[in-house]
């Protein structure tokens, strides 16, 4: 089983920055694509970021892109998420994910794996 770990959240203002870190697991991680979800209370999970296992393929949600940017490094075994300008609708639990999957018919997505999530609170 991969396992996956979050670990940069915090409390912070309004325009500054964070960096999101997701460890990995496993020697197949390389070879999954890898995302970011978060999900407010009150609102249904978003996926904010994907990024193909070669990096090749990017996708942003409009609601961040500008501003955050999707990385990782496989020989590290390492996703990130650059997270620039935040702003206060940016809080959220923030969940790393790997292999992800369009859901059949929605087009939602879900994934294999899970990390256990990391808080984000951007303050006015």
């Amino acid at each position: 089983q991969v396992q996956l770990v979050e670990s940069g959240g915090g409390l912070v203002q309004a325009g500054d920055s964070l960096r999101l870190s997701c460890a990995a697991s496993g020697r197949t991680f390389s070879s999954y694509s890898m995302g970011w979800f978060r999900q407010a209370p009150g609102k249904e999970r978003e996926r904010v970021a994907h990024i193909s296992w070669k990096g090749d393929i990017i996708y942003y949600a409009d609601s961040v892109k500008g501003r955050f940017t999707i990385s990782r490094d496989n020989a590290k075994n390492t996703g990130y998420l650059q997270m620039n300008s935040l702003k206060p609708e940016d809080t959220a639990v923030y969940y790393c994910a790997a292999r992800l999957r369009a859901v059949g018919g929605t087009g939602a997505y879900e994934a294999d794996y899970w990390g256990q999530g990391t808080q984000v609170t951007v303050s006015s």
